[in-house]
């Protein structure tokens, strides 16, 4: 099992936390796209590591065109030398129009053409191919040799899509090199749902599911003593509330029998009860949504449970304050695929 790490945003720590990331064994350090553009720093990460994977965890597709995100993904996979991976994901529907003021619909159609457009502007650009995409919500017709950045030695980047309902995961699985699964998700959904919508979405393509990597940034509670492990539950169960009041995630909780759960959370978020949303999710839920163990039972029970299922995990910050601990933890998942 691959191990990755969300990356600092701020321009001055970014390229030692890189590398820090590198030095702990961590196979990928990815930004994600909230209150900074979510490729630049990339360019200070890359210059600071030999090894270490970067990308995009994610970058808002519909915020921008399949131009300019293939041009910004083809020079950062030149300048990482084939190491860059372009995560994307749509966002919902009230900031793509309202915050960046651009079109909304059907998102998973548009998305599914949004990739294939940015594979027909790398093919024309490493193959020379004339440049003729026209589909439903792109049309990309030209190319000429001074907008072309010609061939790279590194070929195209690789494209994961970020899904949570099941037609955003079966466009992951027929034009996308892999998935990054919502962080509010069980091991149940994952198998129930997830695997079988990447599997239509494989046969639809004509595609292996050799290659395809699936991705998956997992709640883990731990901690060196009982007030660590508190606090790390406390704070586990407010973010798990915070994803359960969203109604377009309602299905996972439908799933195991809590849906009404959601409405009661969903209704407690639009009077900003925040913090006592925490106190809806049960002991049950914690554990079902996440790994509650001691340190050194955190690996094993990670990959018991996820180790057939996702291809790599993604640790949202340090399991713990210890880094030796940390660095076992990562050891010991990288470990248990071999």
């Amino acid at each position: 099992m691959l191990v990755d790490a969300m990356l600092s945003m701020s321009f001055d720590e970014i390229g030692g936390h890189a590398r820090a990331l590198e030095a702990a064994g961590y196979d990928g350090g990815f930004t994600m796209e909230t209150t900074h553009d979510a490729f630049l720093p990339l360019a200070l990460a890359i210059e600071a590591t030999e090894r270490l994977e970067v990308g995009t965890s994610i970058a808002v597709a519909f915020a921008r065109t399949p131009m300019t995100v293939a041009i910004m993904a083809n020079d950062l996979q030149v300048q990482s030398k084939g190491r860059f991976v372009l995560g994307l994901g749509s966002q919902i529907k009230p900031h793509i129009e309202r915050r960046y003021s651009m079109t909304w619909s059907s998102p998973a159609a548009r998305m599914r053409e949004f990739v294939l457009a940015m594979r027909a502007i790398w093919t024309s650009w490493h193959d020379g191919t004339k440049l003729d995409f026209d589909g439903e919500y792109y049309t990309h017709t030209l190319m000429t040799p001074f907008f072309s950045p010609g061939v790279s030695e590194y070929g195209q980047p690789k494209v994961w899509l970020a899904a949570v309902g099941e037609r955003m995961t079966e466009v992951s699985g027929e034009v996308a090199d892999g998935m990054i699964v919502h962080p509010f998700t069980t091991e149940r959904y994952l198998r129930e749902v997830t695997l079988p919508a990447i599997e239509r979405g494989l046969v639809r393509g004509g595609r292996p599911r050799a290659g395809f990597e699936v991705s998956a940034p997992l709640f883990v509670v731990t901690g060196a003593n009982d007030a660590e492990m508190a606090a790390a539950a406390s704070a586990t169960r407010q973010q798990i509330a915070f994803y359960g009041s969203t109604p377009g995630y309602r299905g996972v909780l439908e799933l195991h029998g809590w849906g009404e759960v959601g409405d009661e959370l969903n209704a407690m978020s639009k009077r900003g009860d925040w913090v006592a949303m925490g106190e809806l999710v049960t002991d049950e839920m914690l554990d079902t949504f996440a790994v509650v163990a001691e340190p050194d039972a955190v690996a094993p029970k990670l990959y018991a449970r996820f180790g057939d299922v996702v291809d790599r995990l993604t640790f949202a910050m340090a399991p713990t304050a210890d880094p030796e601990t940390t660095r076992a933890m990562v050891a010991s998942l990288r470990g248990a695929a071999r």
